[in-house]
């Protein structure tokens, strides 16, 4: 029986090969678009969860609660991390962490290089368990001269020889020995790092981690523990949620701490007074939606033609039930079918996706791949082609095997019209799902651009960064001097961080405020000409300068921090800073350092020596490139043991954008195919229809009908579809992209015109390929379709 079946099936799709085409290509490209969407979902969703321990190691966070809210901070005091294990004895490990950052790593004159690495405390490795090939995780990290380099920076530096013992110079300062070795770090971690050096390394060569040892109000260093069982973090959290107000951080503001799991890090770290608001597990959820919709979409392209399609099939429905038959063989055989159908579209799926995935790589910036070894593919594959195959061939095989044999065989030609309504309610369906991702890619679309379009308060236009180190620090004045006499530079200025980014935030007192008003400014700390070199414009007062001494205690403020203080003349106001009396000097205009989405916050400037880059702007020149070089030869003049390495701010400012950009590509090309699948659905049945009703033209034709009036005839039922499946999707797109929008502080409306335009394409495009296929019946001769009545 199931050879009958399998040559039944394989001579229907040889006899019916345009829509056979039809079908696989549908099913085809909506499982490719699928499998492509899954593979970046599931990266997603696959973060941190290598390491063996994940579900019992956290971050200390801290809730700050100031300003009417409470605010959420991944940065904890420096004690925090000793402080840990003695408070709960839950807590079986903790260490502290920098930030992370480029250094220099060199090992002879030709093979030094910038990598990133952490500053870690002495059981960071225990804790995550990042696989060595080489070395003790227990005790590698336990000397101040150690070092831990990944396997791919052991082959840079040391070519195939064994690096374990080698000595690396850092920082052209420090010379560490190789005492771990470990394997790449995968990508899907969200600790991304080249090499290790112990706390120990770091407080021995940096005063500032000294001073903090014991400063519980430095709220600047990263802190993480292991549990000894997930189950006791509610009572770990107790017992440590005071330890602030124990060290005298509450005395102005109540602050708590909490521990946050590192298997949500990833997907959920977006925090909304106090409560956790989601974050890429947002965009997880959007993304699989559009790939069921996409499946959806390719399944209804199958159930519409198979059923429209029943009449070719009725008589082997008859035949069979007349020869004994029954119906659950008849709905075995229809949906074995569509498996089998879907299996092939399936393995073109695949190959399809295998040749699509370095582009689609390059696309979404990762290096996904389809793992044929894992039990989890095929176990996916096989679900994937079971639910479509049965899903897409369900209402076909009970609607033909319901066929009454005695009707079908006495040729009664109501066969297939039964359809005619689900047909109609599924091709609505297939244009509503089409509509609503138009219209999702027009809000997004418009969401990027009022974003770009924002004032961002200085000139980005020949403006680079250079990262700041020891040698170019002890020669900054020289480097200045020669940068200003080469011509290729217009000023510079050193920062605490790149104008793209907010590295600290404080506190910042004036006259009149209330006791109990606490805000935050953003923080930069900067040197003479800073506002001259970002191009940020001067509303009032003036830029700090060398011919004033006095601007060593001065203060610049940006118009959003004006107006929190609510100055009337600001210009001479001393502000309270660190313990010291600040003359403020000049009011700057708002500079969009954070998020573009947000509003830009109140911001100060100040000149202090804790700086971190050099920002430099270039003359306007038509041979940029050249000035570039003029720079470069300064600074390596002063630091040759460094690569030069700058960055255009331009550049980076665009990076603020990349998770939108993404969606909106994805959605855009999701869309896109949506769309195209639908057509492919729209093209078979619209010519089936004109198929179905050639004889009912051709007496049309010649009663003298026209050729316009029977495009319309045929074209008029579709249009009317797509009409309602506007009418249902605008209002449910409208309400969808509101809810989208409000996770954005500065965004956009959902504009009026988007509905009608999105409306006229989908109108537009399914007239398109109607038309071609009612021109063509239209077109025909009558007495080809009439010479047998």
């Amino acid at each position: 029986m199931l050879r009958n079946y399998l040559l039944v099936t394989f001579r229907n799709l040889r006899k019916s090969g345009f829509y056979s085409f039809i079908n696989i290509s549908g099913l085809a490209i909506g499982i490719t678009c699928s499998i492509l969407i899954l593979l970046w979902v599931a990266d997603e969703a696959s973060f941190d969860k290598l390491h063996p321990k994940a579900d019992r190691l956290y971050q200390v966070w801290a809730n700050a609660h100031f300003d009417g809210k409470i605010n959420s901070w991944t940065s904890v005091p420096l004690p925090t991390a000793d402080a840990m294990k003695p408070a709960n004895a839950n807590i079986v490990r903790s260490a502290v962490t920098d930030w992370g950052g480029d250094h220099l790593l060199a090992v002879s004159e030709d093979k030094r290089m910038n990598k990133r690495g952490f500053n870690v405390g002495e059981e960071f490795l225990e804790m995550f368990q990042f696989p060595l090939i080489a070395g003790n995780a227990e005790q590698v990290l336990d000397d101040a001269a150690n070092i831990v380099i990944t396997k791919s920076t052991a082959k840079a530096l040391f070519g195939d020889g064994d690096a374990m013992g080698k000595i690396i110079r850092i920082d052209n300062q420090y010379d560490l020995k190789v005492a771990g070795i470990l394997k790449d770090i995968p990508s899907n971690s969200s600790f991304q790092f080249d090499f290790l050096l112990p706390y120990k390394h770091w407080y021995n060569t940096n005063n500032w981690v000294k001073r903090n040892a014991t400063n519980w109000g430095n709220y600047s260093f990263q802190v993480f523990v292991e549990l000894n069982d997930p189950k006791n973090k509610a009572a770990v959290e107790k017992s440590i949620r005071g330890m602030l107000g124990e060290h005298g951080e509450d005395k102005e503001m109540k602050h708590e701490f909490f521990l946050y799991p590192l298997l949500r890090w990833r997907l959920y770290s977006n925090f909304d007074n106090g409560v956790e608001r989601g974050g890429m597990s947002d965009y997880v959820q959007l993304f699989t939606v559009i790939a069921i919709f996409i499946i959806v979409i390719a399944c209804i392209n199958f159930m519409n033609l198979a059923t429209a399609r029943s009449e070719r099939r009725a008589r082997e429905v008859g035949i069979r039930k007349s020869v004994g038959s029954r119906r659950w063989e008849l709905i075995f055989q229809f949906i074995g079918e569509s498996v089998i159908i879907v299996f092939i579209s399936f393995v073109v799926a695949v190959v399809a996706a295998q040749l699509l995935l370095p582009s689609y790589n390059s696309l979404v910036e990762k290096k996904l791949f389809i793992d044929y070894a894992s039990k989890e593919f095929w176990l996916f594959s096989l679900g994937l082609i079971l639910v479509t195959g049965i899903i897409s061939g369900s209402y076909p095989a009970f609607y033909l095997s319901g066929f009454q044999p005695v009707k079908v065989l006495k040729g009664k030609p109501t066969i297939g019209k039964g359809a005619s309504l689900p047909r109609k309610v599924l091709v609505t369906l297939q244009f509503g799902f089409s509509i609503l991702l138009i219209i999702s890619m027009f809000v997004i679309y418009n969401q990027i651009q009022l974003a770009k379009g924002r004032n961002i308060g200085y000139s980005q236009e020949n403006l680079i960064t250079v990262p700041l180190n020891k040698d170019y620090h002890d020669n900054v004045k020289h480097i200045k001097v020669e940068l200003l006499a080469s011509g290729a530079v217009e000023s510079m200025v050193r920062v605490n961080s790149a104008i793209t980014d907010i590295n600290s935030n404080n506190f910042l007192g004036w006259p009149g405020k209330p006791e109990d008003l606490k805000v935050i400014f953003t923080t930069i700390v900067t040197d003479y000409d800073w506002a001259k070199t970002m191009g940020v414009k001067m509303i009032e007062g003036r830029d700090f300068s060398e011919d004033f001494k006095s601007d060593s205690l001065a203060i610049i403020v940006n118009k959003a921090a004006v107006k929190i203080m609510s100055l009337k003349d600001p210009i001479g106001t001393q502000l309270d800073l660190w313990g010291k009396k600040r003359n403020l000097i000049g009011v700057c205009d708002d500079v969009l350092m954070g998020s573009p989405y947000e509003e830009v916050k109140p911001m100060f400037a100040v000149l202090d020596d804790w700086w971190g880059s050099i920002s430099i702007r270039l003359k306007k020149t038509s041979d940029l490139q050249s000035s570039v070089k003029t720079v470069e030869t300064i600074f390596k003049k002063y630091g040759p043991a460094y690569p030069f390495e700058y960055k255009f701010v331009d550049v980076e400012f665009q990076k603020k954008f990349t998770t939108i950009n993404l969606t909106s590509k994805l959605a855009s090309l999701f869309a896109v195919l949506a769309v195209i699948i639908t057509g492919l659905g729209l093209f078979g049945l619209a010519s089936f229809t004109a198929e179905q009703r050639t004889k009912e033209i051709g007496i049309r034709k010649v009663l003298g009908a026209s050729v316009s009036s029977l495009v319309s005839l045929i074209s008029r039922e579709f249009s009317i579809m797509v009409i309602i499946a506007f009418g249902l999707s605008a209002p449910l797109s409208w309400w969808l992209m509101i809810q989208y929008l409000e996770r954005y502080t500065i965004r956009t409306s959902v504009a009026w015109w988007i509905f009608p335009l999105t409306g006229a394409i989908a109108l537009g495009f399914a007239l398109l390929i109607v038309s071609t296929q009612a021109l063509r019946a239209a077109h025909s001769n009558p007495v080809d379709s009439l010479r047998n009545e």
